[in-house]
């Protein structure tokens, strides 16, 4: 749930098949991604009363991470960070970046399932097919 590319790694350690392993992959982004999709405003407040002691303190408003999000945004939308989401964001990083975009959930869920999909195909393939040319 918290890097994609684990799940691939992790099914190719269990020895299932590469199928499974990208059904699986899938399921654990969409978990994650529907979890903060539909409970991150909950979350966010239960973290920050949790964690907020006294004034809170000014965060940097524009450091490398923002300014990568905002270009990608700019230049592909939703579809490119639903594209960079596994590679780039983490599922966690991509679903909590497109809701504060403001992007309408059921298109968040949309483009990370398509997202997903294609990644978790690739990513086993690759993996798979690597380590029976390696080993």
């Amino acid at each position: 749930m918290i890097k994609f590319f684990g799940g691939p790694l992790t099914g190719l350690a269990l020895k299932i098949t590469w199928v499974e392993t990208a059904i699986c992959s899938v399921i654990g982004m969409m978990i994650t991604v529907a979890l903060i999709t539909f409970f991150g405003d909950y979350i966010q407040r239960f973290f920050t009363r949790l964690f907020q002691k006294g004034e809170p303190k000014k965060k940097k408003k524009f450091t490398r991470s923002n300014r990568l999000a905002v270009r990608v945004r700019r230049r592909f939308g939703l579809i490119g960070i639903s594209f960079l989401t596994p590679i780039l964001f983490s599922p966690i990083g991509g679903a909590i970046l497109a809701l504060a975009f403001r992007y309408h959930k059921r298109d968040i869920m949309l483009n990370m399932l398509w997202s997903a999909c294609v990644w978790g195909v690739i990513q086993s393939l690759f993996l798979y097919y690597a380590k029976n040319i390696l080993f």
